[in-house]
């Protein structure tokens, strides 16, 4: 068996590392590099807590890709961080595979021009649970009828992003089916400026950020006489792992960039 030799960056964090315990279940896959702001030099089994890795810690992803041989480079940092580990990537011929959200319009442009013209599979996804794609999915379909929705998205404090990439993406699907209106009263006024949420083509966007949550979304729909609400919930860090390994099998057959994990899914 082949194996796809795959680099973890961020591989510290509460979403690496729980990559790194998913890499270790799977024979199909090798952990060949981590990438990190510190501990250059060392293994990654020399850090506590993580798995028995034997896999060399850069800090340099320059130095990393030149270094290892790697089919695939999982991000799982920060919006400054994986926008240029991603690009990088693609530059050596990796595939990246990013979990990492709030990259700009322009960005994503830029990366997925890139992938194309140099025929490097990639993968960015704002949410790699398969319940939250799904969401998202029930989500815009709903939007056809019930053009009046507000979303409300939960994280944890430690994110550094508001709104979060899943709330951002389901409320662009939504406004593929949505016919843009401005909600509530057209006297509506903020007596404390911000209390409505963000404003997205007339919807509103909500950001709560408290310890003890990790990933948490509600989608609410209004109509005469009635509401549907779309909600998922994500307790443990581990429902993202089964999109990870969806978007390894899927990005080393592809040749151009993939925004979404909605895209992968048959």
């Amino acid at each position: 068996m082949n194996k796809v030799k795959v680099v973890v960056a961020g591989f510290r964090g509460r979403m690496g590392s729980e990559a790194l315990r998913m890499i270790e279940k799977h024979d199909d896959l090798e952990l060949v590099a981590g990438l990190d702001m510190d501990n250059a030099g060392q293994k990654v089994k020399d850090i506590s807590g993580l798995p028995d890795f034997d896999a060399t810690i850069y800090t340099d992803i320059n130095q990393c890709l030149q270094d290892v041989q790697a089919d695939v480079l999982i991000d799982l940092t920060t919006p400054e961080v994986g926008y240029l580990h991603t690009k990088t990537a693609i530059e050596y011929g990796v595939r990246p595979v990013v979990g990492t959200t709030g990259f700009t319009s322009e960005q994503l442009e830029e990366l997925t021009d890139l992938a194309e013209e140099r025929g490097v599979g990639a993968v960015i996804a704002p949410n790699f649970a398969i319940g939250a794609v799904l969401m998202m999915e029930f989500s815009k379909w709903a939007a056809k009828y019930f053009p009046d929705v507000e979303i409300i998205e939960k994280h944890h404090d430690q994110k550094l992003d508001a709104p979060s990439g899943t709330a951002v993406k389901t409320a662009e699907l939504i406004k593929e089916e949505r016919q843009s209106k401005q909600q509530g009263h057209p006297d509506e006024k903020e007596t404390i400026p911000g209390a409505r949420g963000a404003d997205v083509d007339g919807m509103h966007i909500h950001s709560v950020r408290l310890p003890g949550l990790v990933a948490h979304q509600e989608v609410i729909f209004g109509g005469p006489g009635e509401n549907l609400t779309i909600k998922h919930d994500s307790f443990h860090r581990e429902s993202f792992m089964s999109g990870i390994k969806l978007s390894i099998d899927h990005v080393m057959k592809l040749d151009i960039l993939v925004y979404g994990l909605e895209n992968l899914l048959e």
